[in-house]
C-alpha cells in the first residue's frame, strides 16, 4: 500500500523497490513551525546527527526557514522550506528537509537538499528512496506559487562532502545518490564552498566566516541521462543556492562566498557531470 504522498513517478530510476513494500505503517507529517510538537523530534534527530560536524544551521534559522511557504523574497526568488517527519506507531522513522527556490525571472524550479536522516533499524527498507522524490513535490508547488509553468525544468541539488576513502559513510552517501540518478558536477571545473554554519558570535570569534568547500550533486528530473552542463546552468544553480542562503545568513558573512563566482567556466563552456563515486577508491 502506498500513501497519498508516495507518486512513483517521482522515484529515481534506482528506487523503484520503494514500490514493493506495504507503506500502510507509516505516516509522514510537515512540521509547521518551530512550536509544532514534532519541531524537536525532527531537529533534534537532525543536530544529534550534524551538529557536532558543523553540517546543520542553528534551530533559529530553521524556524525562519518554516515561514518560507513559496513567496518571492526581497532578493527575487521564491523560496517554500519543508521539514517532513516520517514516523511509525509514534516513533521516529526519518527527517527530511529541503527548500525550493524559484527565481521570478527564470521558468525553473532549483530544490537544494538539506538534510535526510534514517533511522538505523528503517534503514534499505526503501524510505529513504521516497525522501529523495519528496522535494519534487515542492518544486511544483514552488513553480505554482510564482504562476510558473508546470513544465518548468526540476533539479534537485545536494551538498557533499569530497570522497575520503577513509570515511566509509561518505562513501555510502555518495553511492546511494549515483544509483539514485544523481551526477556530480566535476570539482575540478567548479569549487563551490557552503557558507559558514556557524552562529553570528561563533563566525566573529573565529575571526571571520569559513566556507566548507564541497561538492554538487545534481539530478535534473527527466535529464539523468545527460552528462554535460553549461557553465551558465551552473551559475544559475549556485546562484539560487546563494540567493537562499542570504536570507538567513549576514550579508558580510556571504561577501567571500558571492565572489567565489567569478572563478566559475564562462556562460558557453561545458563541463562534466560525473559519478558522484569517482574518487572514493583513489
Amino acid at each position: 500500500m502506498l500513501k497519498p504522498w508516495m507518486i512513483p513517478g517521482d522515484l529515481a530510476p534506482g528506487d523503484c523497490k520503494c514500490l514493493e513494500r506495504d507503506w500502510s505503517d507509516v505516516e509522514l507529517a510537515r512540521v509547521e513551525s518551530a512550536d509544532d510538537p514534532g519541531f524537536d523530534l525532527a531537529f533534534g534527530a537532525l543536530w544529534a546527527e550534524f551538529g557536532a560536524k558543523g553540517e546543520i544551521e542553528q534551530a533559529a534559522v530553521l524556524s525562519k526557514r518554516l515561514h518560507w511557504h513559496g513567496q518571492l523574497q526581497d532578493n527575487g526568488y521564491g523560496l517554500r522550506y519543508r521539514l517532513m517527519l516520517v514516523t511509525s506507531g509514534g516513533k521516529f522513522v526519518a527527517v527530511r528537509d529541503h527548500t525550493a527556490i524559484v527565481p521570478s525571472d527564470e521558468d525553473a524550479s532549483y530544490v537544494h537538499l538539506s538534510h535526510v536522516l534514517v533511522s538505523p533499524e528503517w534503514r534499505r527498507t526503501g524510505v529513504a528512496g521516497w525522501l529523495r522524490a519528496l522535494p519534487i513535490q515542492t518544486a511544483r508547488h514552488g513553480l505554482e506559487a510564482l504562476k510558473k509553468p508546470g513544465n518548468s525544468p526540476i533539479t534537485l541539488i545536494a551538498e557533499m562532502e569530497y570522497p575520503d576513502p577513509a570515511v566509509a559513510a561518505t562513501a555510502i552517501r555518495l553511492a546511494a545518490y549515483e544509483k539514485s540518478g544523481y551526477l556530480k558536477v566535476d570539482p575540478s571545473r567548479i569549487s563551490y564552498v557552503q557558507p559558514d554554519f556557524g552562529s553570528p558570535e561563533q563566525i566573529d570569534l573565529a575571526g571571520g566566516p569559513q566556507p566548507l568547500p564541497l561538492t554538487l550533486m545534481l539530478r535534473r528530473v527527466g535529464r539523468e541521462a545527460e552528462t554535460r552542463i553549461s557553465g551558465r546552468e551552473v551559475k544559475s544553480i549556485v546562484t539560487a543556492l546563494y540567493k537562499m542562503y542570504e536570507c538567513t545568513f549576514r550579508a558580510r558573512d556571504m561577501a567571500g562566498i558571492w565572489k567565489t563566482l567569478e572563478t566559475y567556466p564562462g556562460d558557453e563552456e561545458m563541463i562534466d557531470l560525473v559519478p558522484p563515486t569517482r574518487g572514493v577508491h583513489q
